[in-house]
This record gives structure tokens, sequence and C-alpha cells, in this order.
């Protein structure tokens, strides 16, 4: 049996990760908890300190398949490549990887450099606080 987990994206600010990574994996905002109409509402609830703005958010799979991925602000700066990254395969055409990538630019991407190899390409990209990843 597979161990459940989730990623963990360390950042600066949660919302602005929180609405990118949204787009680019057409994941929703993780809801508040059954009876609360928000997350603040469970934190008063259970004594909890509400936290400041953009230092945490959440992202889930609106079909509950994919992992969690959550969003915590560090006060330190990204300094070099990351070791593990995320890549999207948007469809197997060239067309469906090049509107993607056109998607995930409008949304505040980077591209860095399209890799050629083996017949196929990818592009690897930097979201908008320079976290590297692929779109395959």
């Amino acid at each position: 049996m597979a161990a459940p987990f989730q990623i963990t994206i360390d950042c600066h600010d949660a919302n602005v990760m929180c609405t990118f990574w949204s787009i680019a994996l057409g994941y929703v905002e993780e809801p508040p908890p059954a009876g609360y109409l928000s997350w603040d509402d469970f934190l008063r609830a259970n004594d909890i300190a509400i936290p400041q703005p953009g230092s945490i958010g959440a992202l889930v799979d609106p079909d509950d398949v994919g992992p969690r991925i959550l969003f915590l602000r560090v006060p330190e700066d990204k300094i070099v490549k990351n070791r593990v990254h995320l890549d999207l395969r948007p469809g197997r055409s060239a067309d469906d990887r090049l509107a993607k990538v056109a998607e995930l630019t409008e949304a505040g991407a980077t591209e860095i450099r399209r890799v050629d190899e083996n017949g196929r390409w990818w592009m690897v990209m930097a979201d908008p606080e320079g976290n590297e990843f692929c779109v395959t």
C-alpha cells in the first residue's frame, strides 16, 4: 500500500504561489473543514493563531487523485537549482505543450530554456518565485 503524502514548497508569498499553481495544475484552494465557512473561523474555534497573510496556503486536486500541495513562507531566498521539481504533462502534442507554456507565462512563469532530445522537446520554466519546473 502506498504512503499518502503531500508536496511542501517553501516560498515568500503563499497567496501568489497558490494562485499560480492552481492555474498550472488545475487544483483548487483547500476548503476549510466541514462545518466552517473559512479557515479563519476554523482557527478561531480551535484557539489557533491566525497566520499572517501569504504565510501558508494549500491546494488540492478537485478530483481527489493527486497529492495536496502546501506552500509555507520561509525567510530565506531560493539560491540554487531545485533538487526536486514538478513536470507538467498537458498532453502528447507539441501544440498542447505550447498552449500550456503560453498559459503559464501569462500567469507569471518564465521560460528558462527549451530542451530538444530524442525527437521530443520540453520547456524548463520558473514559477513566480523562481522554482524550476518543466512542461513535458
